[in-house]
């Protein structure tokens, strides 16, 4: 038997009507949150990408960035691969804006099932934090929330030392920016242990990769990002 339900587009607000039978009801499975004309403006990272930060390529397996990155000695071992799920496309770019910077916190329900879909196997899984002025203008840290509303099991093992927003820096000062982040005085033991680092954007890879570069110098044995876009 199949019953009908309309919930509204968590981006545009249009109705979805949804079909659902009875076992999504007593399972509970999770209804789409988006309809077909927003969902399909998410446009999934597919087919041959860099090992290493999840880029497409057209050929080969690792970018000119990664290359770069390593043959450098302080960050080349930092990042052993990442995850990312669609493309930062002018909707994607939107879509975070308004959960990040906007205060849209339900738009985090948009991506939680492809996170739980996605989500390599770790140890622990560290969502990067912000700094605790951030944190206080924007009311949330982001990288939580993606993180909380996929049903994942956090750690709290970075703390950001304050300094300026990432996003406002030019490439070249980013990945020469100094060290960003400390252990967390109260975090886990790292040693030999896969750690997951959750986040919002792959831009550069910096910021993945000082946290990537702290927890293998606090033992951890392999570090994965994951992260909505690239």
């Amino acid at each position: 038997m199949k019953i009908f339900q309309s919930s509204l587009c968590l981006y545009c607000h249009s109705p979805i009507r949804e079909s659902a039978g009875w076992a999504n009801i007593f399972f509970l499975e999770e209804a789409d949150l988006l309809c077909l004309a927003c969902r399909s403006r998410l446009i999934s990272i597919q087919g041959n990408t860099c090992v290493i930060c999840c880029k497409p390529l057209q050929t080969g397996d690792k970018c000119p960035d990664c290359e770069e990155w390593l043959v450098d000695p302080m960050f080349g071992q930092a990042l052993d691969y990442n995850v990312s799920l669609y493309t930062y496309n002018p909707f994607m770019k939107d879509v975070i804006a308004r959960f990040k910077y906007r205060g849209d916190y339900e738009l985090a329900r948009i991506f939680a099932a492809e996170l739980r879909k996605k989500a390599p196997k770790a140890h622990f899984v560290i969502p990067i934090p912000l700094s605790d002025e951030r944190l206080n203008e924007r009311g949330f840290n982001q990288a939580v929330a993606i993180g909380m509303m996929a049903g994942m099991v956090l750690e709290n093992g970075l703390v950001r030392v304050h300094g300026e927003k990432q996003s406002k820096k030019s490439r070249y000062d980013r990945i020469h920016t100094e060290q960003v982040f400390r252990i967390h005085p109260k975090a886990s033991d790292f040693q030999d242990k896969t750690i997951l680092i959750l986040d919002d954007i792959y831009t550069t890879g910096t910021t993945l990769r000082h946290a990537g570069a702290l927890l293998k110098e606090a033992g951890a044995k392999r570090i994965i990002s994951l992260t909505i876009a690239r």
